[in-house]
């Protein structure tokens, strides 16, 4: 115990010598987390295969959890909420804003970012657009709106609550062969996994927040327990890891075509494969994080763009892929789109050092996500620029032009037609050329 206790002293002192001659700037942050899972007397249903028939979960194997980290310089301040869910409704963050506007938050100071669990909350049974009673795509649930509505603005209140000044620092390596494109066997894939260390002045551990790309997706349509996944085992094991308090914070990348590849000896479960493949990478992230200098002068920003959407359109092969497994016809479909799809969509962007996360609102594929993170790092000059996926709203997969027309499950769940791809990507690199550049630091 003494020789794990010297080590980790030696690590934290390390990091500061490190960061050296850095300023203090004003920058503050504080963390907090809050227990989502749903009362058993809810019944409620968990999201991500239509084959569940929007049937109540059988129970817990592990608790969900929302989590908010609060960057503040000054009066300039922004929340990034990690939640162990499918996503979010574009109905939701409007009705979250609302309750948080009393204690002066806008929708711009906001950035949700969903794990994608494929065993939690679902995002139609949060939607109160959805009014269509069909089970393959989930039922509204007014109960449990409210619960994940109330619990997500408590995290963030609680989080703003109490700010200590803080140093930040983020590092990237790349984990070959963790994930595979489940389009095509020679598919693109983004290995890159990206640390942000948040450090207190004093030197100790207050957040770290974890991006890898790839789908939860270990457990089945017949798995019936909820779970954060993958994931909410690595965000567990990183705290118990790390000690000393430390809130660990997932979110997810341009997974929209990438999924998971079992680790060795992970054996035939679903759960043991989800368990195993979220430990280790808790373990890369904690080896990671050791190396990281943090810093206290470094540039904070946050910019949010609109983004008109080309008009609704569905793939040919809707019928056949996800028509059929969501349970829709052309005519529902018809009266659907327009309650369920926004016509307008945002993009949330955040500058926090030399890291750069740029919100993405939908599934966007890994070859549109590499993409977009090479020309926000030019933009920006930042180090470390990632996509934080499905970031604020799920609009639907975001695909390119190529990857559409080829077809497949993916084009079929995407409602903008061809052209979506490039127009999200053009609108969320108008966002990115509007934060600070890497020689612009906290103000003092």
């Amino acid at each position: 115990m003494r020789s794990s206790t010297f080590a980790f002293s030696l690590t934290v002192a390390a990091a500061w010598l490190v960061a050296g001659a850095a300023l203090a700037a004003a920058l503050e942050a504080g963390v907090a987390r809050v227990d989502l899972t749903p009362p058993e007397e809810f019944k409620a249903a968990l999201g991500g295969y239509g084959a569940r028939m929007s049937k109540p979960a059988e129970g817990v194997h592990d608790r969900v959890f929302a989590k908010a980290l609060v960057v503040a310089d000054g009066p300039k301040r922004f929340a990034v909420v990690t939640a162990d869910v499918l996503g979010f409704p574009p109905a939701f963050k409007p009705a979250l804003v609302g309750r948080l506007s009393e204690a002066g938050w806008t929708a711009d100071q906001i950035m949700l970012l969903p794990s994608h669990s494929h065993s939690s909350i679902d995002i139609s049974a949060i939607n109160p657009a959805n009014v269509f009673g069909v089970p393959q795509i989930g039922v509204y649930d007014p109960k449990l709106f409210e619960l994940v509505l109330d619990r997500l603005a408590q995290v963030v209140r609680d989080a703003a609550r109490e700010l200590v000044p803080v140093a930040v620092g983020t590092s990237s390596r790349e984990l070959a062969g963790w994930t595979r494109n489940r389009r095509r066997d020679d598919g693109p894939t983004d290995p890159e996994l990206t640390v942000t260390r948040i450090d207190t002045t004093e030197g100790k551990p207050l957040a770290v927040l974890l991006n890898f790309t790839a789908h939860p997706t270990f457990m089945t349509a017949d798995e019936m327990l909820f779970s954060g996944g993958w994931p909410g085992h690595a965000q567990r094991t990183l705290e118990a890891l790390l000690g000393n308090g430390l809130t660990a914070m997932f979110y997810n990348g341009a997974e929209g075509d990438q999924r998971p590849d079992a680790r060795p000896d992970s054996g035939s479960s679903r759960w043991e494969m989800a368990e195993r493949f979220g430990c280790q990478m808790a373990v890369q992230t904690w080896k990671l994080w050791l190396s990281i200098p943090v810093h206290r002068d470094v540039a904070f920003d946050f910019h949010t763009q609109a983004i008109p959407l080309p008009e609704y359109a569905w793939h040919a092969d809707f019928m056949r892929t996800g028509g059929d497994e969501y349970g829709l016809t052309e005519k529902l479909l018809q009266k659907a789109l327009p309650l369920l799809f926004p016509r307008q969509t945002t993009s949330g962007s955040l500058r926090l050092g030399e890291l750069v996360i740029v919100g993405v609102p939908g599934e966007m594929s890994a070859e549109l996500g590499l993409k977009l993170k090479a020309e926000a790092a030019r933009i920006t000059g930042a180090e470390h620029a990632v996509v934080g996926g499905l970031a604020d709203e799920w609009i639907s997969y975001i695909l390119s032009e190529e990857e559409y027309r080829q077809g497949g499950y993916e084009a079929s769940v995407s409602f903008y037609g061809p052209s979506l791809g490039e127009t999200i990507l053009g609108g969320v690199l108008e966002g990115v050329k509007r934060l600070k550049s890497s020689g612009e630091t906290a103000s003092r």
